[in-house]
């Protein structure tokens, strides 16, 4: 039996799925699914990384995403998408928002990489690092005018500056350079999921 991290692949196009499997499949155990349904028939325990398409013909990625969490399946999903990302991603429960196109094998391997180190945290520390990567994709898209008017957006920022607050003391021993900048206000070369979106670490 293989101690290969499992990632599972999930979007309608075939093509995307095919070559983002053969990118992976060196390093990690990979299954892929073509459809909203495929990726719940394939989806278990046994599961670590879960690349997910938001928009799909029969479900869509949010509700793929619902289920899984509705199942306490432990694992790490990135939306995987070419929908902009609007207020309404404040309520999913995904742990990074990345736009499409993936372009390069070293690009999906930082993303998958830091999403199975992200795996070893506790809830807390994953549900930090899922906050901050929220924050910086919304803050990438809208203006400080349409953030100042989000109630969402400012109980994202109260539960976020909550979290540092009680995790502080613990950011220096975790090996997450996305986890040191939120601490430390630096934009390093390992943010690799923010950076991913385009965005910045910086406040609003």
């Amino acid at each position: 039996m293989s101690n290969k991290p499992t990632v599972l692949i999930v979007d309608d196009e075939r093509a995307i799925t095919d070559l983002h499997a053969r990118w992976l499949e060196d390093s990690y155990e990979v299954r892929k699914a073509y459809s909203g349904s495929e990726a719940l028939e394939s989806v278990d325990e046994s599961v670590d990384i879960v690349l997910l398409d938001r928009r799909m013909p029969d479900l869509s990625g949010q509700e793929v995403l619902e289920k899984i969490r509705e199942q306490n399946i432990d694992c790490r999903v990135a939306m995987v998408t070419a929908v902009e990302p609007d207020f309404d991603i404040l309520e999913l429960g995904f742990d990074t928002y990345i736009n499409k196109p993936v372009s390069d094998p070293k690009q999906l391997h930082d993303i998958v990489e830091s999403l199975e180190t992200r795996s070893t945290y506790d809830k807390q520390v994953q549900r930090l690092l899922s906050l901050a990567s929220k924050k910086a994709t919304i803050e990438s898209k809208k203006d400080s005018t349409e953030l100042g008017d989000n109630e969402e957006y400012d109980d994202l920022k109260s539960e976020l500056s909550s979290l540092r607050e009680r995790l502080a003391n613990t950011a220096t021993d975790l090996d997450d350079d996305d986890l040191r900048a939120e601490f430390h206000g630096r934009n390093t070369a390992g943010s690799k999921l923010v950076n991913s979106t385009g965005a910045t670490n910086g406040e609003n």
